[in-house]
């Protein structure tokens, strides 16, 4: 069976209204309370098969401090705790055969916690990123500090409130007939290519994103658009809006900047590189959402 896009199973009840200020204090101290800790971007996992990202409360005397804490929810009424500590904290665990640090990419690739526990590491990984680079007012420069359970920053010099940030991120699988465009960037692992992507713009919707992106990184008109899936993406906080454009034109043309090959696949290519088996070309990792958009135009 296809593994589900990583990272979009999350089965927390975030209680949206009741993040009053105790909630934190409150859920720290009750010891069946379940704490998901980041050191810098690497979450400390317990070992298994698989393991879990959701460690005892008495995992924080482990910690010399940290810097953040939120309150993500309750899994089965029981409290989750987000907390960051310093990267430098990850050291502690490296010789422990119990507890590790590992980077949110392997963990989805290598399937090191369950399923579920994808979309709450990249709930946490997400809004303890925007703590860590939002510690100051936009609006007057006046250090905030953290409200709402960790879901909001509150600036006292001048009354504003700032939230958590989303960057949404249009990802397209163009077609024509029986034929897909997919691009391949400088930084891909090699032989690998995928759809095409980029960030929605102020005032522009989802379809004209679609559009301007693929004719801006490869010279191709697109028509119809259609939405099919959403990924949340951690790195540091995006949100992946897949879609599948319909192609007008033909003729490729790229600058060699932002993509360094673009071409059209077959449906036998591209069922070739998802099995692995294609002689010149790699599909995107099973973990992300251009892998299930191609996956899916396949069976079509």
């Amino acid at each position: 069976m296809t593994r589900p896009i990583a990272y979009i199973t999350n089965p927390l009840v975030r209680h949206s209204a009741e993040r009053d200020p105790e909630a934190i204090a409150n859920a720290v101290a009750n010891p069946w309370t379940a704490m998901v800790v980041l050191a810098g971007d690497l979450p400390i996992l317990q070992t298994g098969e698989p393991g879990t990202s959701l460690l005892p409360a008495t995992i924080l005397g482990r910690l010399p401090d940290h810097q953040e804490q939120i309150f993500l929810g309750t899994l089965n009424d029981r409290p989750v705790v987000a907390t960051l500590a310093a990267p430098e904290a990850a050291e502690l665990f490296q010789d422990d055969p119990v507890l590790t640090a590992v980077d949110l990419r392997s963990i989805a690739v290598r399937g090191l916690v369950p399923e579920e526990e994808l979309g709450m590491l990249a709930m946490a990984k997400s809004l303890l990123d925007w703590h860590r680079r939002h510690r100051f007012c936009a609006n007057c420069g006046t250090p905030t500090q953290a409200a709402q359970a960790g879901f909001r920053r509150d600036c006292a010099n001048c009354s504003a409130q700032h939230f958590p940030r989303t960057d949404p991120v249009v990802i397209m699988l163009v077609t024509r007939g029986d034929r897909c465009l997919m691009g391949r960037q400088p930084r891909f692992p090699e032989k690998m290519y995928s759809c095409l992507a980029g960030f929605l713009e102020p005032g522009e919707t989802i379809e004209d994103a679609v559009r301007r992106e693929t004719f801006e990184e490869a010279g191709i008109r697109v028509g119809a658009v259609r939405y099919r899936a959403s990924q949340p993406w951690p790195f540091p906080s995006n949100v992946m809006i897949g879609c599948i454009g319909e192609a007008l034109t033909d003729d490729i043309a790229f600058d060699g900047e932002e993509l360094e090959d673009a071409r059209w696949f077959t449906k036998d290519d591209v069922r070739r590189m998802l099995e692995g088996s294609h002689e010149e070309f790699l599909a995107p990792a099973p973990i992300a959402i251009a892998n299930h958009l191609i996956r899916e135009w396949v069976k079509e």
